[in-house]
């Protein structure tokens, strides 16, 4: 049997309402790995699961973050009944305090990743104007048609968490993200009888990840990890920095224990992990953590005392490993040092970490992945496991999540190679019925992007990133043109090229520029008209000069 892939169907009514019926729609993170935010529509209301985002690309030049763009369901908040947060990783939390107060419903989450929130949220001042509601496990959620019952799933941050979804028209178990880790490091290993006891409830749909949809093993404990770090850390011969991402307190937990079995101190390089060490603190979580040094004091121990532990590990230059490559940090790193990269390569920044990497090697540190030793772990479910939830839950039908489009179409394959009746398909915007009858595609809703730039959130493809693509690709030239009363050039033009390839030809382009501008000006022409014939002589004359087509702007001056 094939997985079902559906083929376009027509955009639905904006003003369409949940009828009684149970829906699906994801707004992000089907087709693509990040920005996860998925809606249940049933009997006139939706409910909202995570608002994550990803990080900037090299399509977006000068953007450090992208956002789902929420516009289907603002435009139907009043139909909104809440929003539940499975675990507090960045792609399921992180566009929280951007779009959430626009929403005007409460966030549920668990203690840990309510503390994260409210840290966000604090920073950004909009302290007191989303409503977060803390649950606890156990707690069972009536929201309008809704029965959500948060089940405890193993990942690599404390309190993850799948979502059981009842509604008078079938249950949905959501698992968000999870693997089988029987010795967790941070809370509680996945109960194989609660999942058997939830698939015998009778599930609909598993909406499932697909990260690891490829890998043919199982993910790993967390517990082997100390193992790998242990022995890599253990044989450094000077400083050691290690890398990973923030948001995975248990690999926190299993550095802090390495460094004291190693006798070295700690230093914290990077705001997010300082706010994830506060927020486990707080909550119960790393209360064992080894207490740290500034970076003064940390400059001042013996090599093999110190152990730093940083943000950068996917090549972010403004993060703290992407300033300590470069040598713009405080923390310093030499010949006997070692940089161990303590998490996985996500797709796309392969160029972004092998630049850091080259940083690093031309000071002679030495750096040690995944590849090299046993230093990382994933948090997401290998083929394996997949199987044994499978077996644990029976769904009638597997909707895949969590992947780009290769991933979810191999996890359909697996589910259906497994024994699951029915797979789908579907893609952000994809409306689908999954009851009553035969799960379907009904429609396309938009889905887009936005892009938060500076402190400015815009369409990823609106005209300010279009116009900076423009830049980024031709480079610009401005010219500038004083006109006497009559339209008649009182000076000659003055011209200026940013970005275009003329190097140390410069000097006779401008000239060249010049006299095309002053060529291309006709005194009886509207002033548009001006602009406009001498925006394409200079950018002609620029095509001749270097093969592109730069972005050219014509100012006037009038006397």
């Amino acid at each position: 049997m094939r997985p079902k892939v559906p083929a376009s169907a027509g955009t639905t009514d904006n003003s369409m309402t949940p009828g009684n019926e149970l829906l699906f729609l994801a707004l992000g993170g089907s087709g693509e790995i990040g920005m996860n935010v998925n809606l249940y529509g049933c009997q006139g209301k939706w409910l909202m699961v995570d608002c994550g985002m990803t990080f900037g690309e090299a399509d977006y030049p000068g953007i450090d973050l992208i956002l789902p763009d929420l516009d289907f369901i603002e435009r139907r908040r009043k139909d909104l009944v809440g929003l539940v947060l499975t675990h507090g990783h960045e792609d399921h939390i992180g566009a929280i305090p951007y779009l959430a107060a626009d929403l005007q419903v409460p966030l549920y989450a668990t203690p840990f990743t309510a503390g994260l929130i409210a840290h966000k949220l604090e920073e950004e001042g909009l302290t007191g104007q989303v409503k977060l509601k803390l649950i606890q496990e156990g707690d069972v959620l009536d929201l309008g048609p809704f029965r959500v019952t948060p089940v405890p799933l193993a990942h690599s941050i404390p309190e993850s968490n799948g979502l059981l979804i009842e509604t008078d028209y079938g249950r949905v178990f959501h698992t968000g993200d999870w693997k089988l880790d029987p010795t967790p490091v941070l809370g509680n290993p996945t109960s194989p009888e609660r999942l058997r006891a939830i698939g015998d409830l009778g599930i609909a749909a598993m909406v499932c990840d697909s990260t690891n949809a490829f890998v043919d093993r199982e993910a790993g404990s967390e517990a082997e990890v100390y193992d790998g770090l242990l022995k890599v850390v253990g044989e450094a011969p000077g400083r050691v920095v290690v890398t990973t991402f923030a948001s995975n307190a248990a690999r926190l937990h299993t550095i802090g224990r390495v460094a004291e079995e190693t006798g070295r101190r700690v230093a914290i390089a990077g705001r997010s992990i300082e706010r994830y060490l506060k927020v486990a603190r707080a909550t119960g979580y790393l209360a064992d953590f080894p207490e740290t040094v500034r970076y003064d004091e940390a400059m001042r121990l013996p090599r093999r005392e110190l152990l730093v532990i940083a943000t950068g590990g996917q090549g972010e230059p403004r993060a703290a490993l992407g300033r300590i490559a470069s040598g713009q940090h405080e923390l310093k790193l030499g010949e006997s040092d070692t940089v161990v990269f303590s998490s996985r390569q996500i797709p796309g920044n392969e160029k972004a970490v092998s630049h850091v990497m080259n940083q690093l090697a031309e000071q002679g540190v030495r750096t040690v992945t995944e590849r090299q030793a046993h230093v990382h772990v994933s948090g997401h479910p290998g083929r394996p496991e997949l199987q044994r939830m499978y077996e644990w839950i029976r769904p009638e039908l597997l909707i895949p999540v969590h992947g780009e489009r290769r991933h979810l179409l191999e996890q359909a394959r697996l589910g259906l190679a497994s024994g699951i009746p029915d797979a789908l398909v579907q893609v952000n915007g994809d409306l689908i019925r999954l009851a009553p009858g035969e799960p379907k595609k009904i429609g396309e809703e938009h889905v887009g992007r936005l892009v938060l730039d500076g402190d400015v959130i815009l369409p990823a493809d609106g005209s300010t990133m279009n116009e900076r693509r423009r830049l980024s690709y031709q480079g610009m030239i401005a010219v500038s043109l004083v006109l006497r009363a009559n339209g008649t050039l009182a000076a000659d033009p003055l011209v200026r090229a940013v970005g275009v390839p003329v190097e140390e030809d410069r000097d006779d382009f401008l000239r060249d520029a010049a006299v095309t501008a002053a060529k291309a000006v006709e005194p009886r022409r509207d002033e548009e008209a001006l602009r406009e014939n001498v925006r394409l002589a200079v950018r002609r004359c620029a095509t001749l000069w270097t093969g592109k087509k730069p972005t050219v702007e014509v100012l006037v001056t009038r006397l």
